[in-house]
């Protein structure tokens, strides 16, 4: 990729990241899982622990679809219920944990006032489609019935994510509408997800062997997540092949620099031909993952400020 368009700020703090990286064993795609998981995760861990302190931040355990599954729970304050973004991590359903997005978790909390809770959903290709979206699924369901245990507010609940967490927050919507129909979500938080298995789009061939994400990791992810073909056009794990209408207003944060660019662009405009509120910025000159660099780059700052704003005022 042309560094050449690149933010300042996202070049330095890709430097940055590549140098940490080089603390771990390279991940070579098809290496063992666990392996894996600790090289590609481990320089985003350093990055987990900055940013604000809250009044609460714990992990609490569920019992989901017959096993226990981790929550993080982090609240501005404690005086009162609030709001709740449940927010899904990425990592393609093969990488990241509720701790590598723990600052990103944090930040959104503090700029929204409002409690997040993030599900540790059970990652692929250990668990393949749909149970990572059954998972986040039963985790929403959970809030709304019973998130005043947590001090929370079950009637307020928006639901987000970044990447493939992207692509369980919209798949979540789309599956919540049909088995929840009064489960009233107040939004949709989309930070440059991933809604089509087609890896042939012009962002993709711009992009193909940039940085960060590639093709080949995109193959590498739907085939780990969907490895039936058939699995890949299901419209709730390629949500840009579903009917749209009826979800709530959705925040879509796109990356300009990113293979996953174009089906962002064509899931805004599928979303406004459903009639769904949306309100859409890309960042110019950012790379896939951009929000890791809150802190860094400006650009991933502004980002959570303009969500910060919107969740403030859809949990209103």
């Amino acid at each position: 990729m042309n560094q050449d368009r690149w933010d300042p700020e996202m070049r330095a703090f890709a430097a940055m990241m590549e140098q940490r990286g080089r603390a771990f064993p390279p991940v070579v795609l098809g290496m063992p899982m666990d392996a894996a998981r600790v090289s590609n995760d481990g320089p985003g861990l350093t990055l987990a622990a900055g940013g604000p302190r809250l009044a609460e931040s714990r992990t609490d355990w569920l019992s989901i679809r017959g096993r226990r599954l981790a929550c993080r729970v982090h609240r501005p304050t404690t005086d009162k219920p609030l709001p709740v973004l449940v927010y899904v991590h990425g990592g393609g359903w093969v990488w990241g944990s509720i701790d590598t997005h723990d600052h990103i978790m944090r930040a959104y909390a503090q700029a929204a006032g409002c409690a997040v809770v993030g599900p540790d959903y059970a990652l692929s290709p250990e668990a393949v489609f749909p149970q990572a979206l059954e998972e986040c699924a039963a985790v929403v369901r959970w809030v709304a019935q019973h998130g005043a245990d947590w001090g929370l507010d079950p009637t307020r609940i928006v639901v987000g994510g970044d990447s493939a967490g992207g692509n369980l927050a919209m798949a979540t919507a789309l599956l919540l509408r049909e088995t929840d129909p009064d489960l009233a979500l107040r939004g949709l938080l989309l930070n440059y997800g991933v809604f089509d298995s087609r890896t042939d789009t012009p962002s993709y061939l711009e992009f193909a062997t940039g940085h960060t994400l590639t093709q080949e990791k995109m193959d590498f992810y739907w085939r780990c997540y969907a490895p039936r073909e058939a699995d890949r056009l299901h419209p709730l794990a390629a949500p840009l092949r579903a009917d749209l209408r009826g979800l709530p207003p959705c925040l879509l944060h796109v990356a300009e620099l990113d293979v996953l660019s174009g089906e962002n662009h064509a899931m805004e405009a599928r979303l406004r031909d459903a009639g769904v509120s949306v309100e859409a910025t890309t960042f110019p000159g950012v790379l896939h993952g951009f929000l890791r660099a809150i802190g860094h780059v400006k650009a991933s700052d502004r980002a959570v400020a303009e969500a910060g704003a919107w969740l403030r005022r859809r949990l209103a």
